[in-house]
């Protein structure tokens, strides 16, 4: 028998590689496993939820089930997924970009998602955002200006005023630091 579970917290290749592999040493056959969601081949399934739920709490995700929490999920990984491919580009707004994505209008999910996460969709994606920014800088392969451009800032000051306002520092103090301040996406609200 198939079976459908929906994950919490993984925001990237490895999260999938880490699921994968734990669930296949704990003889679990998955069938697919992208982010947020695994598909198994079960004829235990008491046994095999079980041993899902163990490998997901050692390494930090969380089964979910609720039709609003499953919903959620999607919505920061569509927008994970969108900061994935360098120069941002949403063909319109944002919202638009959810809308088509997730085949909902767009005041549905920004509700449920605000409901859900206790932050709107827009706080969330400037918070991702931001994140893209340090790991950019961290990289040193663009420019302040490179990097606004990739992230589709309208100008520099703009990125400049968020990125102080999200982080304390100005985007040349975090650059000095040299180190990695960077926040977990999975982390994020």
């Amino acid at each position: 028998m198939t079976k459908e579970y929906y994950i919490k917290n993984m925001v990237c290749d490895r999260c999938i590689k880490v699921v994968r592999n734990e669930l296949n040493a704990e003889g679990v056959h998955t069938l697919e496993v992208i982010l947020g969601r695994v598909i198994i081949d079960t004829e235990d399934e008491v046994s095999d939820k079980r041993k899902l739920n163990k490998v997901l709490a050692e390494n930090g995700f969380i089964l979910i089930s609720s039709p609003e929490a499953v919903f959620s999920e999607a919505v920061k990984i569509e927008l994970i997924k969108l900061l994935k491919k360098l120069p941002l580009k949403t063909e319109g707004t944002l919202s638009n970009f959810l809308s088509d994505h997730l085949n909902t209008d767009y005041s549905k999910i920004s509700k449920l998602f605000s409901i859900t996460e206790k932050i709107t969709i827009e706080k969330y994606f400037i918070k991702l955002k931001i994140e893209k920014v340090k790991e950019l800088i961290q990289s040193q392969e663009y420019n302040f200006t490179e990097i606004s451009q990739l992230l589709d800032y309208n100008n520099m000051n703009y990125l400049s005023r968020q990125f102080k306002n999200e982080t304390g520092m100005s985007l040349t103090e975090y650059k000095g630091l040299n180190e990695n301040f960077r926040n977990s996406l999975d982390q994020i609200l």
